[in-house]
């Protein structure tokens, strides 16, 4: 099939592989331009760009694709149809109507829960058990179009945001690989979606990370799942950041909410009371510093316990 593939981060790299590996014809790829990124701010290409330039494919990187001459100049590549996955810029109608098959977006959830930006990490936050993927028929609303097929996927309890979106990667280009070739002999019929079960995610604010010791242990433990890799869960000792990079939810408490209390056998040793039990702590880098097991870090750090983490500031 004669494919135009709109896809920018991780997620969407196993996606235009198997379309590749399935002999597609894909005339074009489009990826959001260079952002900075690290301390340097160096701009960087997106993990899809890298992937179509080895691969000798073509390029195009709009910053919008409302103006007429960028409407013009894909529809001119005369696409059968358009797959999506984490583009990262709305379509306007005038590119919906280009593909004859329309234009079909790898969504990593089971619509229509968790529609909008950051559906894996609202998935890890809302605790939820199961997730997945969905191949949907884009329209003008945001992940509002009929699904053509879906297929779930268990989250696990050590997922974060960042395994499990390269498990749901795998899992929706497998589903598209069976997809496309059925939807191009109209062998699908499309499903529209229940907009009584339709929950929104929200783009994640860098200052969200912080954490707030008031709130139960398990919801900590969601969160500093869903924030990795980024923004990342984080607290302050000593005026530094410390980020919390793998945690576990503990039974009991007592005592003052954010302080550090010593674990017993069997767990790890260290954790932070809470407002509803204790957040064992696994791992953990203070700024400037490398990422260590916790032991590790208690050892060069030793007034760590005992100490009162803050409150949000």
């Amino acid at each position: 099939m004669r494919l135009i593939f709109l896809g920018t981060p991780e997620f969407a790299v196993p996606i235009l592989e198997r379309l590749l590996q399935d002999g597609h014809e894909v005339v074009a790829v489009y990826t959001r331009p260079e952002a900075a990124a690290g301390r340097g701010q160096r701009l960087t290409q997106s993990p899809v760009k890298r992937l179509a330039v080895e691969r000798g494919l073509r390029v195009a990187q709009p910053t919008s694709l409302r103006p007429p001459q960028e409407v013009e100049r894909l529809a001119q590549l005369q696409p059968e149809a358009i797959v999506l996955a984490a583009y990262g810029l709305l379509l306007p109608q005038a590119v919906l109507d280009v593909p004859p098959l329309g234009c079909l977006n790898v969504h990593p959830s089971l619509l229509p829960r968790h529609r909008g930006p950051s559906p894996v990490a609202a998935a890890i936050l809302a605790g939820d058990e199961v997730t997945g993927v969905s191949i949907m028929l884009m329209d003008s609303g945001l992940d509002t179009g009929p699904v053509l097929a879906q297929r779930q996927l268990s989250i696990r309890d050590e997922d974060t945001t960042g395994s499990l979106t390269m498990r749901l990667a795998g899992l929706g280009a497998g589903l598209l690989s069976e997809v496309l070739p059925r939807w191009q002999r109209g062998e699908l019929a499309t499903q529209p979606q229940d907009e009584a079960k339709a929950t929104y995610s929200q783009l994640i604010a860098k200052e969200a990370g912080e954490m707030d010791w008031h709130l139960p242990a398990p919801q900590l433990w969601r969160q500093v799942r869903a924030f990795q890799p980024w923004p990342g869960s984080y607290t302050w000792w000593r005026g530094r950041r410390l980020k919390i990079l793998e945690a576990i939810p503990l039974p009991g408490g007592g005592g003052e909410v954010g302080r550090v209390v010593a674990l017993g056998a069997g767990q790890p040793p260290a954790g932070v009371v809470t407002g509803e039990g204790v957040l064992g702590l696994r791992r953990v880098q203070l700024e400037g510093k490398r990422p260590l097991e916790i032991a590790e870090f208690l050892r060069g750090q030793r007034s760590f316990l005992g100490s009162q983490l803050p409150q949000p500031r």
